[in-house]
C-alpha cells in the first residue's frame, strides 16, 4: 500500500505552522518560558544526617512541599545537597522541621541564597552553537546532495526545535539546564531520517527521470517508511522508558527529546519532502548532483 503524502502537502505545513503559532503566542503572553531553578537561582542547604538516607528519601520529603523538582545531591558519607527554588524564612524552617521529623536529626552546613547556574551567556553561546551547526550543515548538504534540498532539511529542523520550544511554551512546563542539552541533541539527531529520505529521491531522480515528479517523491518517501518509522520507534523507546523511570531530574530532558523526535520523524516525511517538492515544482526538475566521495 502506498501512501500519497504529496497530494496534502500544504495541509501538513498548515498544521505545522498552526502549532508554532500557538506556541509562539503563549510564550509572548507568558513572557518566555518557564525557567527552572538553574535559571532563577534559588536556595542552597547542606545538611548531614546522623543516618544514611538516600536522595529518594529526602524527595519524598520535599514532595509534601512542592519541591520535589528540587536538585538533590548526595556529597559523601550521610551529607545531602539540596538546591531549590527560592525559600522564604519560614518556608526554609517548615522544611528543615520536615526532614528532621522524617528522617532524623542533622547538623545544617551551610544555608544560602545562590544564582543561576546557567547564565545568559551560556544560554546564548548554546544558540550561537546551533546556529554554527545549522549553518555548516547547510554548506555540507548542498555539497552532497543540491542547495534545495539543504534549505529543506534545515527548515525541517527549525521545525522540530519550534515545536519542541512552543509546546513547552503552551502547557507552561518548566525548563532546566537539561532542556538546553535536549535542544541540541534534538538539533544532531533529526536530520538523520530527512538525509535518507533526500537520498532516495536523489536516486529516483537518476533512476526514474520520466516520472512525474509528485510521483516520484511520493515513492521514495514510501520506500523510505519502515525504516524511518522503525528507526525512530526504537529509539523513542528509550527515551519513554527514561521519561518513567528515570527520576525528577531527567524528566524535562526525556520530555524534550521525546517531543523533538517524534517531530524530526514527522518533519522527515510530511514537512522537508514536500517543502523541497513545492520548490523543485516551481523550477527546471533536474536530477541532483552526484555524491562525492
Amino acid at each position: 500500500m502506498r501512501f500519497d503524502f504529496i497530494s496534502r502537502s500544504k495541509v501538513w505545513l498548515a498544521l505545522s505552522g498552526t502549532l508554532i503559532m500557538i506556541g509562539l503566542m503563549a510564550l509572548l503572553i507568558r513572557g518566555g518560558l518557564n525557567l527552572g531553578l538553574d535559571f532563577r537561582g534559588g536556595t542552597l542547604l547542606q545538611l548531614r544526617f546522623t543516618k544514611t538516607v538516600s536522595t529518594e528519601d529526602v524527595r519524598n520529603v520535599l514532595k509534601d512541599y512542592g519541591l520535589e523538582k528540587s536538585g538533590i545531591q548526595n556529597s559523601g558519607g550521610n551529607t545531602v545537597l539540596i538546591r531549590t527554588r527560592d525559600l522564604t524564612d519560614q518556608e526554609r524552617q517548615d522544611v528543615l522541621a520536615g526532614l528532621k521529623e522524617k528522617l532524623g536529626s542533622y547538623e545544617v552546613f551551610r544555608t544560602e541564597k545562590v544564582g543561576a547556574t546557567i547564565s545568559r551567556e551560556l544560554t546564548r553561546n548554546a544558540f550561537l552553537a546551533s546556529a554554527i551547526a545549522s549553518a555548516l550543515m547547510l554548506v555540507y548538504i548542498t555539497v552532497r546532495f543540491e542547495f534545495k534540498f539543504a534549505v529543506a532539511a534545515i527548515l525541517a529542523l527549525i521545525h522540530d526545535l519550534l515545536v519542541t520550544v512552543s509546546l513547552f511554551a503552551l502547557f507552561n512546563i518548566e525548563v532546566d539546564s537539561t532542556f538546553v542539552a535536549a535542544i541540541l541533541t534534538i538539533l544532531g539527531y533529526s536530520i538523520n531520517d530527512t538525509i535518507v529520505v533526500f537520498d532516495r529521491i536523489r536516486e529516483n531522480l537518476k533512476a526514474r527521470r520520466k516520472e512525474p515528479l509528485e510521483e516520484l517523491v511520493n515513492r521514495s518517501i514510501n520506500e523510505t517508511l519502515t525504516r524511518s518509522i522503525n528507526t525512530s520507534l526504537t529509539t523513542l523507546f528509550t527515551v519513554i522508558a527514561l521519561l518513567f523511570f528515570g527520576g525528577e531530574t531527567t524528566k524535562v530532558f526525556a520530555l524534550a527529546l521525546l517531543i523533538g523526535l517524534a517531530s524530526g520523524t514527522y518533519s522527515s516525511i510530511f514537512i522537508a519532502s514536500p517543502l523541497w517538492y513545492l520548490w523543485q515544482k516551481g523550477g527546471k526538475r533536474t536530477a541532483a548532483a552526484p555524491a562525492k566521495s
